[in-house]
């Protein structure tokens, strides 16, 4: 079946994830932080970010600075970007089947604004990406059935041409339901190896 499009997500295939779990806790670490208290505001207020509705700012008063730290907001908010970090064999590797087959490359990704800004310029994402359906743009966050009707409509390609590499089994799923074939990404070798057995070679 003829592929003509990549959907790609970001966190955890191109790049390292932008601000999870791990990266939290790095961060209490870092600053002295109860982890426990900033997990639970951190899950009460973060989708309201990735959608676009509050700033990073807003988000980091709700989650950290909702009470007198030693330490600025920009400290905390530098150190949050450079927890993000590239897959270069990945990078490399959609660069080369774009320029091979013609692709159309597009983002699906759930990411707050201020984030995602930096993780796109720092890694230079514009090169290869034709475009970027992010959360943060769109005001639609993965698994919403629409993001990815939305990405369908920008990218004016049948479901059927569409390959999407995720790495979040349910997320995969819920493209297929419309009709997008998907690829469950856990490993380079793994999805290398399985291009190929889309044609993507």
């Amino acid at each position: 079946m003829k592929t003509t499009t990549l959907f790609l997500d970001v966190g955890g295939v191109l790049l390292t994830n932008g601000w999870d779990r791990d990266s939290r806790e790095k961060a209490a670490r870092h600053f002295g932080l109860d982890l426990t208290d900033m997990n639970s505001r951190h899950q009460q207020t973060f989708d309201t970010y990735e959608v676009g509705k509050t700033s990073l700012k807003e988000y980091l008063e709700r989650v950290v600075f909702y009470k007198k730290r030693t330490f600025s907001l920009r400290q905390f908010q530098t150190f949050m970007f450079h927890q993000s970090k590239a897959y270069p064999e990945m990078i490399d590797l959609i660069c080369r089947l774009k320029k091979k087959y013609g692709l159309k490359i597009a983002v699906v990704s759930n990411e707050g604004r201020e984030l995602n800004e930096y993780r796109i310029k720092k890694f230079k994402l514009c090169r290869f990406v034709d475009f970027f359906i992010s959360s943060c743009f769109v005001h639609l966050r993965k698994p919403d059935q629409d993001i990815y009707r939305l990405a369908l409509d920008v990218a004016q390609v049948p479901a059927s041409e569409v390959l999407y590499i995720e790495d979040r089994p349910m997320f995969v799923q819920v493209a297929k339901d419309l009709g997008i074939r998907g690829l469950c990404h856990s490993h380079f070798e793994e999805t290398a190896a399985e291009l190929g057995k889309w044609g993507l070679k």
